[in-house]
């Protein structure tokens, strides 16, 4: 029989009785829808019980009734009912705090991150790739995870956007609501600046600088999930715009494969964020990035990442290399640069030129 916490007495699990609390609202809070803001606020109520409770008028926002889309405002006061918290519901908590505690070890999580800029409003990392940015699709802990784990005494830490697990590079971490809303807009308005470097196969074009081919989401049978180039009358297509600039070029020479090729080492601009865009894009002009085990030249890969004359290339050589901003609090410009990691510039100095 399914436990509804708030009173059943043949309920199979005790429970603990909470008192009725009175909640401020701050500016920093204000925004929130009033389910969100409970949800967070109520570990191990249900979300059914927390609609309730609502619904029946036992939450109140300054004495009066409110709805669940209710916008709260800085000031506003909120009476939580006394509601009942299952015991089992914290112990599983409890519980997967502690496996997630014994994943991750002695690592230090916080520690693994190199930061690039931190005040009291954000927080700017170096992703390193091979590292989701959160948990779910098998993995127990991503980056966010990580930090939190590492922070206990943070109230809030949520990303800002997402990279791709195989990405590295510039991660934005919002340490108040405001500043994540105000980035967030940001993103949304194309008002930041996000460039990537990336290394591809072949002399791109220098007359080549704006891709703009809808792109369209779809899933494997698997349940995996892929993107792919389609026309400009695509019902489903997503608008897309990413510029491209050569940042260094080499000339046609036989690499470590034997195989005569050249190497383009691009600075990629994404003015939309959609899903895997420039990975996509670049794999649409026939130049994939290197390393890329979903749009990319598999067996090529396969290749490079054995060490055979020198260098190896392991991962996808895409990292998120410049990013620029407002400050979320201040509105002064922000500039942030994460230089490529050893793996990808050792191997980039191996297939390039000298600079000049």
């Amino acid at each position: 029989m399914k436990h509804i916490i708030g009173g059943n007495p043949r309920a199979p699990s005790p429970a603990v009785q909470t008192q009725v609390k009175s909640l401020n609202i701050d500016a920093d809070e204000a925004g929130q829808r009033l389910d969100n803001y409970l949800m967070r606020q109520l570990k191990g109520v249900p979300k059914t019980h927390i609609y309730r409770i609502i619904r029946s008028g036992e939450v109140r926002i300054n004495k009066g009734r409110a709805s669940a889309e209710t916008r709260l405002s800085a000031g506003d006061v909120i009476r939580l009912p006394p509601v009942r918290v299952s015991e089992r519901a914290t112990e599983k908590a409890q519980a997967m705090a502690k496996i997630v505690a014994a994943q991750v070890g002695s690592h230090a999580p916080a520690r693994d991150f190199v930061v690039l800029f931190e005040d009291e409003h954000v927080l700017a990392i170096n992703k390193p790739a091979g590292v989701a940015v959160h948990g779910g699709s098998g993995v127990s802990f991503g980056v966010i995870e990580q930090l939190r784990m590492a922070r206990p005494q943070a109230q809030f830490l949520e990303l800002v956007h997402r990279l791709d697990r195989e990405t590295s590079g510039i991660l934005l971490v919002a340490k108040k609501r405001s500043a994540l809303k105000n980035l967030q807009d940001q993103f949304r308005e194309r008002e930041t600046g996000k460039t990537y470097l990336a290394l591809v196969s072949g002399q791109w074009p220098a007359n080549k600088k704006v891709l703009d081919k809808p792109l369209h989401k779809y899933l494997l049978p698997d349940g995996e999930r892929r993107v792919k180039v389609v026309t400009k009358d695509d019902p489903d297509g997503m608008p897309s715009l990413t510029l491209v600039k050569v940042r260094s070029l080499s000339a046609v020479a036989p690499d470590a494969t034997g195989i005569k090729r050249a190497f383009s080492l691009l600075e990629v601009t994404i003015k939309t964020g959609r899903t895997h865009q420039i990975r996509v894009h670049l794999a649409s002009e026939g130049m994939p990035i290197l390393g890329d085990d979903k749009y990319g030249n598999f067996d090529y890969n396969k290749s490079l990442a054995r060490p055979m004359l020198g260098v190896a290339l392991k991962r996808m050589f895409l990292h998120a290399w410049r990013l620029q901003c407002r400050h979320p609090s201040t509105g002064a410009p922000l500039s942030l640069q994460a230089d490529l990691p050893e793996e990808l510039a050792l191997f980039a100095d191996q297939v390039l030129p000298e600079p000049t």
